[in-house]
């Protein structure tokens, strides 16, 4: 097994306060030598778009000893959050870093992103038709910006052999930790993760942390009973009661509620009591049945089962995530605040 060699691309200078995170991760992994788990440890490399800056803003500052010309020579591209502004076309990526990358893929280089460095892979088109993620906050954007990516928002991180993508601060452990269990095995990998005191390997998806809300709609006659409804849930509501509320015939309510929500009834309703049991996970010591009453899933088995199959984790699981007093067993990734 080898661990070889390492480039980190730092895209700006100076780093925002939030990315700084990302790149973090990637040295607490790569590049502080562990050669106790395995002898010779990862080589990382530092890799800049560009001179550092005279130019004060709030962010740190990484001195880069190496251009883009050294991302061809290396064995992993890891290449962290791109820039605010390049998510939804305000910035382009830097066509320096463009080429860099396919240059990269092309010498062999297995590429990498934390985050939403998604989009830099896809501006250099190493994502074409292959499956990918990025935080769940993003992902609709790199679908919109980029078509040709099969964007999967569910999952922690993904392994597509040559080229891998992972979700938000969290999931970006998690790949590196991936990383490392493919190069060096699972033994250094799980002694790492307890140095790091983080698991090795998380269950369940980022479709986990994701907060759901009540869409916001112009249909002045749906939005109120979407309201009603989330005040109700713990009553055995119908398409008909709702439709009833509206004023409507059950088909025509299907047809506005699906125009404003983009899906259907049911599957909304069922949304929202998920995310009213999510809550009540989160916030109450309240049991499992109790939960199930109060979010209209009716008994424990039926909460467990549509929470296991659209959440990805069990209710069970799922409050050790997120314990009623704050302090959290099990590592999570919470949205971006």
């Amino acid at each position: 097994m080898s661990a070889g060699s390492v480039a980190l691309v730092v895209i700006d200078d100076p780093i925002p306060l939030w990315d700084i995170y990302e790149l973090g991760i990637a040295c607490a992994v790569f590049g502080v030598p562990h050669t106790d788990l395995a002898d010779p440890w990862y080589d990382l490399r530092l890799c800049g778009t560009r001179p550092a800056t005279a130019e004060r803003r709030p962010g740190f500052t990484l001195t880069a000893e190496y251009g883009l010309e050294e991302l061809a020579r290396v064995d992993t591209v890891i290449v962290p959050a791109v820039p605010e502004a390049c998510l939804h076309g305000d910035r382009e990526i830097p066509q320096e870093l463009v080429t860099a990358l396919r240059r990269a893929h092309a010498a062999g280089a297995r590429m990498v992103s934390l985050c939403n460095g998604a989009f830099a892979l896809a501006a250099a088109g190493l994502l074409d038709g292959r499956p990918a993620t990025a935080h769940w906050e993003h992902t609709a954007a790199l679908a919109e910006r980029f078509p040709e990516v099969k964007v999967d928002d569910s999952v922690l991180y993904v392994d597509d052999e040559d080229v891998l993508t992972s979700a938000g601060l969290s999931g970006g452990l998690d790949l590196c930790l991936h990383l490392v269990r493919r190069d060096l095995g699972a033994h250094v990998a799980n002694q790492l993760a307890r140095r790091m005191v983080v698991p090795a390997h998380r269950p369940g998806g980022q479709a986990q942390f994701v907060e759901h809300a009540v869409p916001v709609t112009d249909d002045d006659a749906i939005a109120p009973v979407l309201h009603w409804a989330t005040e109700n849930l713990h009553q055995p509501l119908t398409v008909d009661d709702l439709a009833r509320r509206a004023g409507m015939s059950t088909r025509t309510f299907h047809r506005r509620l699906q125009a404003a929500t983009g899906t259907t009834p049911m599957r909304w309703l069922l949304g929202q009591r998920l995310a009213r049991a999510q809550a009540l996970l989160e916030a109450t010591d309240l049991s499992i049945e109790q939960i199930s009453e109060r979010s209209g899933l009716g008994s424990a088995n039926n909460l467990r089962h549509h929470f296991t199959q659209h959440v990805g984790v069990s209710p069970a699981h799922y409050r050790r995530a997120f314990p009623a007093d704050g302090w959290s067993q099990v590592p999570v990734s919470r949205p971006r605040w």
